[in-house]
């Protein structure tokens, strides 16, 4: 006898539930290889960003990404193992614009 078929409903909840455990496991790998690669992502709904981060095994600022300089206007200077690394960003959606006025 032949068997009846599946709900609709059901395969696409089952289809969406693969999806999602994939997508967990995709991210969890991402991560794993951004941290080992020095890289910080961020995502929203307007942009995704890569950012280099700076380097633990860094003899010239040891993992801290810079170091102060001192004299009559102190600041810090950062350090080359990250900041003469490119950025990489990709716009989604764009920023809503402030409204000129307040809203009251």
């Amino acid at each position: 006898m032949a068997r009846p078929p599946l709900r609709p409903a059901l395969t696409i909840r089952a289809r969406t539930a693969v999806l999602v455990a994939a997508a967990e496991l995709v991210t969890v790998a991402a991560a794993a290889v951004f941290e080992a690669g020095h890289w910080r992502l961020y995502a929203d709904r307007h942009r995704i960003e890569l950012k280099p981060r700076p380097r633990r095994s860094c003899p010239g600022c040891r993992g801290a990404g810079g170091w102060w300089v001192d004299g009559a206007n102190p600041e810090m200077e950062a350090c080359g193992c990250w900041s003469e690394r490119r950025e990489f960003r990709i716009r989604l959606l764009p920023v809503p614009a402030w409204p000129d006025e307040p809203p009251f």
